[in-house]
């Protein structure tokens, strides 16, 4: 499963990417490069083998690292990657994403190859049980308008009833779609436009949208949803310390990959994760601390580490009455 991991994930994409290059690189040029094109962490994984030659796939000159390939490279699939593929097909979420054709294109191509592993070898014990409906034909189509626009950049007519009952109507551009594991559900990250012409966001849980349109309008311009996200942070992160046991690390950066946040490494065992967050994300990030139990401990802010404390004493009174 090592290898099967090195040639799926991200590092294995940015090192291919770095071992195509004709030129030398320093290691800083290297750093920025894996700092563009992958995760923030990857710098705390990749830049130390390649300094020290555990990963012996440059030559190395003074203060410059040349690729030992001499040109590209292509790679079939493994019998591996093939029933990973397999797989992937018996997860209900993946025809959001594939066109019916598509689908039956890849299980014609795969049909004689045996999965991985099937849903059903699969028990998830800290997971709500409501999840969307990713197979009903309604919730599917608007998926799929919604990924298109998003592509686009399409305005989409959007009919959405709120948490509070509310019935809210009105034309928003796609800017990103997110899948919470938690809540086994996936949620939209959409904009809208002002009276005064200015971008805001709005998190729609898409099991709450009863339709959705694409019309004839298109936003002129890429949008920076970074810029707006961060105009809506706290000014204060939060931060918290890893201690890597049981494979902490890399299971905190995959649960906290749709957040925004720095990583350092301050000793042989323990990461500092600096998390940007804003007011709609923080019960969410709450729940998803507390989950990791005693490998992650809150060093601030001070309002979170308040919030966390408060849920903490209010599930040891449950606990006391229960027994």
């Amino acid at each position: 499963m090592e290898l099967f991991s090195e040639l799926y994930n991200c590092y294995y994409q940015v090192l291919r990417r770095l071992l195509c290059q004709k030129e030398s690189l320093t290691i800083r040029e290297i750093s920025d490069y894996i700092h563009a094109e992958g995760f923030e962490e990857s710098l705390l994984s990749v830049v130390p083998k390649i300094e020290d030659g555990t990963w012996n796939l440059f030559q190395k000159d003074g203060e410059l690292y040349l690729s030992r390939l001499k040109s590209d490279f292509l790679m079939p699939l493994s019998s591996l990657q093939k029933s990973y593929l397999k797989a992937l097909l018996y997860d209900a979420r993946i025809g959001l994403f594939l066109e019916p054709q598509q689908l039956r294109e890849l299980q014609h191509l795969l049909a004689d190859v045996s999965p991985l592993f099937k849903q059903e070898h699969f028990f998830y014990f800290d997971r709500f049980s409501d999840g969307d409906p990713c197979t009903e034909e309604s919730y599917r189509r608007i998926f799929r308008v919604l990924l298109t626009a998003q592509k686009k950049r399409q305005y989409v007519d959007i009919d959405y009833n709120s948490p509070t009952g509310n019935r809210i109507h009105h034309h928003y551009i796609p800017a990103r779609l997110e899948y919470s594991v938690k809540n086994d559900k996936f949620r939209l990250i959409a904009v809208k436009d002002t009276n005064r012409h200015n971008l805001k966001l709005e998190i729609l849980n898409l099991d709450r949208i009863r339709s959705a349109y694409a019309i004839e309008k298109f936003y002129p311009c890429e949008i920076d949803l970074n810029k707006i996200l961060k105009s809506t942070y706290y000014a204060e992160p939060v931060t918290l310390h890893i201690t890597d046991r049981r494979n902490a690390l890399e299971r905190a950066m995959l649960h906290f990959a749709n957040y925004e946040k720095n990583t350092r490494r301050i000793d042989d065992s323990t990461y500092e994760c600096q998390i940007f967050y804003n007011k709609k994300m923080e019960t969410e990030l709450l729940i998803e601390v507390l989950s990791f139990g005693p490998v992650i401990k809150v060093t601030g802010n001070k309002s979170f580490l308040k919030q966390l404390k408060e849920r903490l004493q209010m599930q040891a009174e449950i606990n006391a009455v229960s027994f």
